[in-house]
Formats: structure tokens, C-alpha cells, sequence
């Protein structure tokens, strides 16, 4: 024990006290509620995955599409689902978000044409090839959607007043 009956445990649960307003005393200005883009996103590019290693475990044999398609059709709904709860926003910082996501694009698209080429390379053709491509279709819009969310979204109005 120290001197005044304190241990020193206790003696710095005692000066706590006396520190002033925590972080929740503190208030500010109330962030916008978000949708769950990012969630959802994976969720999507899982999908177009899974789908992906389907097709690839079949190939070079007969592959049956419809696994892959449903996965696909659920991928493109998560992907629509995800667009519009983002576009619903009010105040979302869309000229940071534009700003990102071109540029994404632009990355993501040449990916995916030079994953296309690797398939037309090795002669994959008909049902597996249209279901891949428009995979990559996929892939290449939500990434780059999720790159731009990501930015756009810890964008403040003196930042975007700077540009």
C-alpha cells in the first residue's frame, strides 16, 4: 500500500476521475449511414469465384454450365443490390468516388482482357467461355466500385473542396 491507503491500481483508477469527458462525451457531426458495400461486394466476387473453380475442375471435359450460371445470375444480383443501395446515399462524395473508380477500371478491364486472352489461348470456346467472360465482366466492375467506395467514403467536404 503507499502512503495515502492507495495501491497504485487504485491510485490510477482515482486519477481517471479527473481526466475530463471521455470520447463519448465528445459529439460530432453524425457520419451517414452507410450501406454494406464492401460486404456485399465480397459476398459477389465470391460467388464469381467459386463459380470460376467450378468450371475450371470440369474443364477440359464436358462441363455442365448451370452451377456456374446460377452462381453467376446471384453474383449479378448482389452486384445490382450493391449499385443501388450506393446510389441511394444522400451526400455521398461522388466526384472522389468517380475519380477513383475511373482509374480502377481502366486496371481492372485490362486485367480482365488479359485474362481473356489467356482463355481464347488456350481454346476454351462455347458455353464455358461466355460464362467466364462474363465473369470477368463481373469482376471487373465491382472491384473497382469497391476501390472508389473505399476512397470516397472517408472523403470530407474540405478535401473535395481542394480538388
Amino acid at each position: 500500500m503507499s502512503a495515502q491507503g492507495l495501491t497504485p491500481a487504485g491510485a490510477l483508477a482515482g486519477a481517471d476521475s479527473h481526466a475530463g469527458p471521455g470520447p463519448d462525451a465528445i459529439t460530432g457531426p453524425e457520419e451517414p449511414r452507410l450501406p454494406p458495400v464492401t460486404q456485399l461486394g465480397m459476398a459477389s466476387l465470391a460467388l464469381i469465384v467459386a463459380g470460376g473453380i467450378y468450371l475450371a475442375a470440369h474443364i477440359p471435359n464436358n462441363v455442365p454450365l448451370t452451377p456456374a450460371v446460377v452462381l453467376l445470375c446471384a453474383s449479378v444480383l448482389v452486384l445490382a443490390v450493391n449499385v443501388t443501395l450506393l446510389a441511394r446515399v444522400p451526400g455521398f462524395a461522388w466526384g472522389r468516388f468517380f475519380e477513383v473508380a475511373r482509374w480502377a477500371l481502366l486496371a481492372y478491364l485490362i486485367i480482365a482482357a488479359m485474362i481473356e486472352y489467356a482463355f481464347l489461348y488456350d481454346h476454351l470456346s462455347g458455353g464455358p467461355l461466355v460464362v467466364l467472360t462474363l465473369s470477368l465482366v463481373v469482376f471487373a466492375v465491382h472491384v473497382p466500385l469497391l476501390i472508389g467506395f473505399t476512397v470516397a467514403r472517408y472523403d470530407t467536404p474540405a478535401q473535395a473542396s481542394q480538388l
